[in-house]
């Protein structure tokens, strides 16, 4: 999947795009399965809330066929390949959850400023571009963004520890204001299958979940294999240490794997 050159230019404008439909309801449904299955477990990888209710799940993609296959996505990997001008690697994958009526905030963050503060990674030559396994409306935790904040490079940070179950490096409320002063806040929505790309630098925060409605996203890290990270101080499952590049599978990978399943599953 390539990106049009309208998609180019509003990335680089806006510092995100959405593009719908990209994955069909089969390859969703088998992948929430999986996952759902994924936070059942007592995997290290798996990290919890407070409440004990699933948080995100790292490294899917190297203990969960269904989810290897996500991660060697041509529909993902081509357009940060296209972007990036080179192959790219996979810094990072996780499954992102918010649970009904326990889905915790994620606090307003760069990620650049956590991959360089923490992992060493020389530029902001890596990037999220992730899959909704469920439907992000409105209500439920969606993803808010402060369009163009990427263009402020990246900004000063505090690490915290105590707002949850997971540390993060936190823009200051101050900062936060006059980015919002500049661009605004959008929160992108759509069904499952729809795909979010978004600079490493955008300022972007989540609410909690005190909604029924499940909502979990998909987010691969995907780094240009020449800007790999020069530090080791996080668990390999949280930044990985094997630079080679992504070779893409065949586009019916998921699908054929989807019918694999449900035919197993009978």
């Amino acid at each position: 999947m390539k990106l049009t050159q309208q998609q180019l230019k509003d990335f680089d404008e806006q510092g995100y795009i959405v593009m719908e439909n990209c994955f069909s309801d089969e390859e969703m449904a088998v992948l929430r399965a999986e996952a759902e299955e994924i936070y059942r477990s007592s995997r290290e990888e798996v990290w919890r809330e407070k409440s004990g209710a699933p948080r995100t799940a790292f490294a899917a993609h190297t203990y969960n066929d269904a989810f290897g296959i996500l991660g060697r996505h041509p529909r993902l990997i081509e357009p940060l390949e296209q972007f990036f001008g080179e192959p790219v690697y996979m810094h990072q994958f996780k499954i992102n959850a918010k649970a009904p009526f326990d889905g915790e905030v994620w606090q307003w963050h760069q990620d650049y400023g956590t991959w360089k503060r923490d992992d060493g990674m020389p530029e902001a030559r890596a990037m999220n571009i992730s899959v909704f396994l469920d439907e992000v409306m409105p209500i439920n935790g969606p993803l808010m963004f402060i369009p163009k904040s990427h263009k402020a490079g990246t900004l000063a940070a505090g690490h915290d520890k105590a707002t949850t179950s997971y540390p993060l490096w936190t823009l200051d409320n101050e900062t936060v204001t006059k980015l919002v002063n500049e661009g605004g806040i959008v929160a992108p929505t759509g069904k499952p299958g729809t795909v979010l790309m978004f600079h490493g630098n955008l300022a972007h925060a989540s609410p909690a979940n005190i909604t029924p409605y499940p909502r979990k996203i998909v987010y691969l890290t995907l780094c240009a294999v020449s800007n790999h990270i020069t530090q080791f101080k996080r668990p390999d499952f949280i930044a990985h240490r094997d630079f080679t590049p992504i070779k893409a599978c065949a586009d019916d990978a998921l699908t054929q794997y989807a019918r694999r399943y449900r035919v197993a599953a009978e």
